[in-house]
C-alpha cells in the first residue's frame, strides 16, 4: 500500500468547494482601473510620493533588509525614531516596532500573560488576539461582544493576575468598543486592558491619534495598545505602545520580538513619513471618517442594510455567502474592488461586503461606488 500523507489535504479542499469556502490569490497589478474600497489604506497614504520618497530613502540608507533580530542587527535608529514619535503621537510613554501587527498582538498577550493568570477576550476580537489567547498558556474567557458588565463580572470571578482584550474598532462590522466603560471595569477589578487599534489609528482621536486618545484613555496605567502600519499609514509593520517597564519586559520576553528579523527599513522609513505627513495634515483623519459615514447613508437610503460605522469600515450585509462572492464578483466585474466576509471569517455566521473609506476619494469616486452596489445588490431595492 502506498504512503500518501497528505491525502487528507484533497478531502479537506473537496469540503471547502463545496461549502463554497475556497480561497484564492489574485495578484493585483501596480495600476489598476478598479476603484479600491478593499484595501486598508484609510488615509491614501500608501502611494503618496512623500511616503514612498521615506521608503526609498530608507533603504538606500539601510540596505533592503533589516539583517537580523532586533537585538542582534535589526534595530537602527531609524526603528528607535518611528518607536518615539509613534508613541508621543499616540500619547503613550514608549513604543516598540514588530515587523506586523499580528506579531505585536501575540507579544503583547504572551508576554503579558502566562501561566495561571486570565485573559478576558471579547467574541469579536480579530484572528490574531485569538492566536495570542492560544500561544499566552493563560487560561481563557471569551465573553459577549461589546458588554464591560460581562467583563467586570468574569475578571471578578478570577484571583490572580488578568488582562481584558479588545479590538478598538472591529474589523469586521467598523463597531467601536465602549473603551471607557472596559477601562473602568479593569481599574475596579485590578486588571489590565489592552486595546488593538489597528483600525483607530489615523482615523479616531484628534488627528487621528486613535482611539484610546478619543477616549482619553492614551498612556494612562494599566492601559496597552498594539497597532499596525499596514492601514492608514500605508505601510508594513506592527507596535506595542505602553509604559517604559512594558516595553522593557517585551524587548525581554517576547518571542515575536526576540526571534524575529526586524522591521524591513523601507516599511520603517515609510510609516515615519506618513505618520509625519498625518502630523501636518490632520484633517486626513476626520475625512476618512466622514466618507464611511456618508457611504452608509447612501446605502441605507437605497434600501440597502448596513451597519452605521464608528471609523472608517462599513459593512453590507448580504443574504447568504453565495450572494455576497457573486455580489463582490459583480462589484469587480463592474469597476469596484469591495470585502467579501463570510463564514468561518464572520464570527456571527452574517455575511456581507466590507467596504474601506478613504480620506482621497472623490465626490466621482464616492457616486460612483455607491452607484456600483445598488445596481449589483442580490436583492430588489426598495
Amino acid at each position: 500500500m502506498s504512503y500518501a500523507p497528505f491525502d487528507w489535504i484533497d478531502d479537506e479542499a473537496r469540503r471547502r468547494a463545496d461549502a463554497g469556502l475556497v480561497r484564492t490569490l489574485r495578484p493585483r497589478p501596480a495600476e489598476t482601473e478598479l476603484l479600491d474600497l478593499a484595501s486598508n489604506d484609510y488615509l491614501g497614504l500608501s502611494m503618496n510620493p512623500e511616503v514612498t520618497a521615506a521608503a526609498a530613502d530608507a533603504v538606500r540608507t539601510w540596505g533592503a533588509g533589516a539583517t537580523g533580530s532586533r537585538l542582534v542587527t535589526g534595530s537602527t535608529s531609524l526603528h528607535a525614531e518611528l518607536e518615539g514619535e509613534l508613541a508621543a503621537f499616540c500619547g503613550f510613554e514608549a513604543a516598540l516596532v514588530f515587523s506586523s501587527g499580528y506579531a505585536a498582538n501575540l507579544a503583547a498577550l504572551t508576554a503579558l500573560t502566562g501561566h495561571g493568570s486570565l485573559i478576558v477576550s471579547d467574541a469579536g476580537n480579530h484572528a490574531s488576539i485569538v492566536d495570542g489567547c492560544r500561544l499566552s498558556r493563560a487560561a481563557t474567557a471569551v465573553v459577549p461582544h461589546a458588554d464591560p458588565a460581562a467583563v467586570r463580572k468574569t475578571l471578578h470571578a478570577h484571583a490572580g493576575r488578568a488582562l481584558a482584550v479588545t479590538d478598538s474598532v472591529f474589523s469586521v462590522d467598523g463597531d467601536a468598543a465602549p473603551l471607557p466603560g472596559l477601562a473602568q471595569a479593569c481599574r475596579e477589578e485590578g486588571a489590565a486592558l489592552l486595546v488593538d487599534d489597528a483600525h483607530g489609528l489615523g482615523v479616531l482621536g484628534e488627528g487621528g491619534r486613535g482611539a484610546l486618545a478619543a477616549a482619553g484613555l492614551a498612556g494612562e496605567e494599566g492601559i496597552v495598545a498594539t497597532l499596525t502600519l499596514s492601514k492608514s499609514l500605508g505601510s508594513q509593520g506592527g507596535a506595542v505602545l505602553g509604559s517604559a517597564r512594558v516595553i522593557r519586559h517585551l524587548v525581554n520576553t517576547a518571542r515575536t520580538f526576540i526571534f524575529d528579523t526586524g522591521l524591513a527599513p523601507a516599511a520603517a522609513g515609510g510609516a515615519l513619513g506618513a505618520l509625519r505627513l498625518l502630523r501636518r495634515e490632520p484633517e486626513r483623519a476626520a475625512r476618512a471618517g466622514a466618507v464611511a459615514v456618508e457611504l452608509h447613508d447612501r446605502l441605507t437610503a437605497a434600501g440597502l442594510t448596513a451597519v452605521r460605522p464608528d471609523a472608517a469600515v462599513v459593512s453590507v450585509r448580504a443574504p447568504s455567502a453565495e450572494e455576497a462572492v457573486r455580489w463582490a464578483a459583480d462589484c469587480r466585474a463592474a469597476g469596484l474592488a469591495v470585502g467579501c466576509f463570510r463564514p468561518p471569517s464572520v464570527p456571527d455566521g452574517v455575511s456581507r461586503l466590507r467596504l474601506t473609506a478613504r480620506a482621497d476619494l472623490t465626490r466621482e469616486q464616492i457616486e460612483t461606488a455607491v452607484g456600483t452596489l445598488v445596481a449589483t445588490a442580490p436583492l430588489p431595492v426598495s
